[in-house]
């Protein structure tokens, strides 16, 4: 007897026609499994509850984790990452529902990697991109993309306050506020590595798969029948995957003590001098 078919998002990418969607940052949340996937290859342990609407996936050393979990709020977020550095710093992140995955995955993808050495700029990809960047006298930070929907602050409410990273895509609501598309938060205890992988992901361009009309809002963006489709997709998911299980080996391998057979050297030579 075979197995039912269940039709749930779970088949992509193999049953949806696939459209090269562009911005990318107004293209919708995609496929989760981009993230979660990868973070399990790279051996983050599953500690999600089967009867609840999450995901919870938390590192082998314990120090971070990303939650995935549907908030019914409009505006709510569905993506957490947190963490804890080894001087004890605690930071943490929220993402909104239609925050690309593809943007949040260069962020959750460096905490599978040492921190860099030197950290890397912040705002200099986003201007090399055509953003506009502003500082005032009290270090206050704005960088605004070209189409006047996505932005990037880092910012306090009063001077003294502590500082915050606050990402936006929004567009005018017909009054004087705006309607909010996707958001992100980091507090300002997030490495600056994390948030320079966030931001040059941010200044990216390149269109992403995503199903037509299978969007937040289909008049900001542009969706052509083409690039590459289910098993091309699948292939290159799975290469991803392969890719990081195998540095993830490599890790523990060079990480594990390194162990001898028979007795130490310093035994070796009592022995030889006994006899």
């Amino acid at each position: 007897m075979t197995d039912p078919y269940l039709p749930t998002g779970a088949n992509s990418p193999h049953d949806r026609i696939w459209s090269e969607t562009q911005p990318r940052h107004l293209a919708g949340g995609g496929d989760p499994r981009h993230i979660t996937q990868a973070l399990r290859a790279a051996g983050w342990a599953n500690r999600s509850d089967p009867a609840f609407p999450h995901v919870l996936l938390v590192s082998p050393d314990h120090r971070h984790t990303v939650t995935l979990e549907p908030d019914p709020a409009p505006n709510g977020a569905w993506w957490r990452v947190r963490g804890q550095e080894a001087d004890g710093r605690r930071w943490h992140t929220e993402f909104g529902a239609h925050t690309p995955v593809e943007i949040l995955a260069r962020l959750t993808d460096a905490l599978l990697e040492p921190a860099p050495a030197q950290t890397p700029p912040v705002w200099s990809p986003l201007t090399a991109a055509g953003w506009s960047h502003e500082r005032d006298a009290r270090g206050k930070e704005i960088a605004r993309h070209p189409d006047g929907i996505l932005t990037l602050k880092r910012w306090s409410a009063e001077s003294g306050e502590t500082f915050h990273w606050r990402a936006q895509a929004a567009v005018p609501n017909g009054g004087d506020g705006l309607k909010r598309i996707w958001h992100a938060y980091l507090n300002d205890q997030t490495p600056l590595h994390l948030i320079a992988a966030f931001t040059s992901a941010l200044a990216r361009d390149e269109p992403v798969q995503r199903g037509m009309y299978d969007v937040p809002h289909t008049h900001l963006v542009t969706q052509e029948q083409r690039g590459p489709q289910g098993e091309q997709l699948a292939a290159e998911h799975e290469a991803r995957l392969k890719a990081i299980r195998a540095t993830a080996r490599r890790r523990r391998r060079n990480a594990a003590p390194t162990t001898r057979s028979g007795p130490p050297p310093a035994a070796v030579s009592a022995a030889v001098r006994l006899r």
